[in-house]
């Protein structure tokens, strides 16, 4: 039976994108061989968990097919797990997450937080793995159009309340459930920050909490020049960092990030820095 792996400090989940369009390094390691090796990189640079997706769910995009994910990420995630890596499985599909956790998975990352395929969370139980619940209101080509809060912060963590009953309603047990505020899913950049400076209120929840700001637009909005245009993803690490760190010195879990070896610094300086 899988459990919540636990450190004396914040984890670092690593994201190995097996596809031609992600939104910072869409077609860097599109092939499975070559997503291999990159993960296998950030295993080195200490990254704690490998989270192997297959479908991208950047702002915009169009879903893949199943056959498709599962080409793309089935020999990705064996060939991590056999190198004796800790890997997540990010889908929103059960057949996905089912085929994945017998190649070797150890955790299943659904960002539709059960909403898009709710048999996953059948598929979540039966493996007795842990399971990560992201905030999400509709699939990529839409979510643009789901960004109406009364209260971010509160209606992000109803939300979340909900997703977390319908797991535990399905079978997983509560101390396998993991929550993700869904950073820049559905959400403007005020929203994003005001769930940054409350993750307390998500901890509330009494589930580890997972975050996700690595190379995101709000980030690229934050960091623009002068004349107003966005800093370009590839070049927002540091600030994915600074976020890293406060994210652990706020009580997070685990950050999920696309550069490793400086968010491990950061959390490991954090841990340090609390326990004195």
């Amino acid at each position: 039976m899988g459990e919540i792996p636990h450190l004396d400090r914040c984890l670092v989940m690593g994201i190995v994108n097996v596809t031609p369009d992600s939104f910072s390094d869409g077609g860097l390691w599109s092939e499975p061989v070559a997503a291999v090796k990159h993960g296998l990189q950030l295993l080195a640079e200490g990254a704690d968990i490998l989270d192997v997706g297959g479908e991208s769910t950047r702002p915009g995009s169009s879903r893949t097919d199943v056959d498709e994910e599962l080409r793309r990420a089935l020999p990705v995630v064996r060939e991590l797990a056999a190198a004796g890596a800790m890997v997540s499985i990010d889908t929103m599909r059960a057949e996905v997450a089912a085929q994945a956790v017998e190649a070797g998975a150890a955790v299943i990352n659904d960002v539709s937080g059960g909403r898009s395929d709710p048999q996953l969370l059948s598929v979540a139980a039966q493996a007795e793995v842990p399971l990560i619940l992201m905030h999400w209101r509709g699939h990529s080509a839409v979510m643009a159009d789901l960004v109406q809060y009364d209260d971010v912060v509160t209606d992000v963590v109803a939300e979340l309340s909900t997703a977390i009953e319908g797991a535990l309603n399905a079978g997983v047990d509560a101390d396998r459930l993991i929550v993700d505020p869904g950073l820049g899913f559905a959400k403007l950049a005020a929203h994003n920050w005001a769930l940054l400076a409350r993750l307390d209120a998500l901890l509330a929840l009494g589930r580890p909490v997972l975050v996700g700001a690595s190379r995101k637009r709000f980030l690229g909005e934050l960091l623009a020049d002068s004349s107003g245009e966005l800093r370009p993803p590839q070049v927002r690490d540091a600030g994915s960092a600074a976020v890293a760190a406060l994210a652990a010195a706020a009580g997070a879990w685990c950050v999920r990030v696309h550069d490793v070896g400086p968010s491990v610094d950061a959390v490991r300086v954090v841990a340090r820095w609390i326990h004195g």
